[in-house]
């Protein structure tokens, strides 16, 4: 009777023991109302906002352990605002979206962490070239391209034809028909508020780059370079945006040759555009044989605080945007480029270029882009760049006096990094 009871009691403990592992093999998998939630804060919004909800929606939709809740922050420069402040605060979401001149300074405070654990190296190894360069600091992936644009040259196809101006291909042909039409009361280019992207362009096709660890911003290449655009300012063949931030605007009055701006413009121009106004598009002009539009844009980074759970779902959620599937949807709705190899040579894409033949000049630009290079206090250099250009629009200044002492002013920033 005693051997039966302690059998009994075995028997018992064993189905016990297997009870409770089963519950604990069952709640180790989240169910539909377990799963890790992942914040994301983002600056899209309008018909972007609108599709990438829609993205985050369909991920969700496909598996089951993880819930990405995006959280729009109203634009790019607030997201920036909320990072800082919440990194002080402690209360930063799983990831955001930033961009990744901003990782030396998040990587110094140590609360933004490398990509590279939760990422395959062939997801990343599928990202184009062009973009790729970018995501590496210290030899670590920390930040993951997402809202990718380039420069290209808008032109109105009207006033071209009735001025027998072909579309020009260098910036020598842009300066000229900009003369030949100020008579009429015409404005030849229309710039945006920050000149920065178009001398940063004409500066690396002059061999000479704007943003360097060690600036040569007193070099011939650069003050010549500078001197495109401003001379066109100070002839009145050129004139920047001002208040309205971006040059689309007046270009859209009809009253001007060219502007010169993103390629991610693309949906609000064509959206804004009045009745009877044709424009057309172009690859940014050459400089002295060589062209290299500035490539800008969006990444997505992955923060320290974040559990390890929680960065595996964001990282899935970053692979689950690089499917070629995806990055052609999010192209093709918001004028950004794809962003993986594959996705820029498939036939899916070339289709939709033939179709949509003002996004074939960004496609093609590509190849020739440039990004800046990721480096301590690029915050602060940016923001010395773009005091010095908007003097010099103002023509408070010129481009042999406002290159030497932007170059005394970086020197002693980087010194001091």
């Amino acid at each position: 009777m005693k051997r039966f009871f302690h059998l009994s009691l075995s028997l018992g403990a064993l189905l016990l023991l297997g009870t409770l592992s089963a519950c604990t093999q069952h709640q180790t998998k989240p169910t539909a109302q377990q799963r890790v939630t992942v914040t994301f804060w983002h600056g899209t919004s309008g018909a972007s906002e609108q599709t990438l909800n829609q993205m985050i929606k369909d991920f969700n939709h496909s598996q089951s352990t993880y819930k990405i809740v995006g959280s729009s922050q109203g634009d790019f420069a607030n997201v920036q605002q909320k990072i800082t402040a919440a990194a002080k605060s402690h209360t930063l979401p799983t990831m955001a979206q930033t961009t990744y001149t901003n990782v030396p300074n998040y990587v110094r405070g140590g609360f933004v962490t490398p990509i590279d654990p939760y990422l395959a190296k062939q997801t990343v190894g599928k990202i184009a070239p062009n973009f790729k360069a970018a995501t590496q600091y210290q030899g670590r992936t920390y930040a993951l391209p997402f809202s990718k644009s380039i420069r290209v040259l808008y032109y109105n196809r009207d006033l071209l034809k009735q001025n027998n101006i072909q579309v020009p291909k260098t910036w020598a042909a842009v300066a000229k028909a900009g003369k030949q039409v100020r008579a009429q009361g015409l404005t030849g280019l229309a710039l945006d508020q920050s000149l920065s992207s178009e001398v940063d362009s004409l500066a690396q096709a002059a061999g000479t780059p704007l943003y360097q660890r060690q600036p040569q911003l007193t070099s011939p290449n650069i003050v010549g370079a500078t001197h495109v655009i401003y001379d066109m300012l100070q002839a009145k063949t050129a004139k920047t945006a001002g208040a309205d931030g971006f040059g689309n605007i007046s270009f859209l009055k009809g009253k001007t040759l060219f502007y010169s701006g993103s390629s991610a413009a693309l949906g609000i121009m064509q959206t804004s555009t009045p009745k009877g106004l044709h424009w057309g598009t172009a690859p940014q002009p050459s400089y002295q044989g060589k062209r290299r539009p500035a490539i800008a844009g969006n990444d997505l980074v992955l923060f320290k605080s974040a559990s390890k759970v929680q960065r595996k779902g964001a990282a899935a959620f970053m692979q689950f945007l690089l499917a070629k599937k995806q990055t052609l949807k999010w192209a093709k709705a918001t004028g950004y480029l794809p962003l993986t190899t594959a996705a820029l040579k498939s036939q899916n894409y070339q289709k939709y270029l033939r179709q949509h033949p003002l996004a074939k000049p960004a496609a093609q630009s590509l190849p020739d882009g440039f990004m800046d290079p990721t480096l301590v206090g690029y915050t602060q250099y940016q923001a010395d760049v773009n005091q010095m250009l908007s003097q010099l629009s103002n023509g408070e200044t010129t481009p042999e006096k406002g290159l030497a002492k932007l170059q005394q002013q970086v020197k002693t920033m980087l010194a001091d990094q």
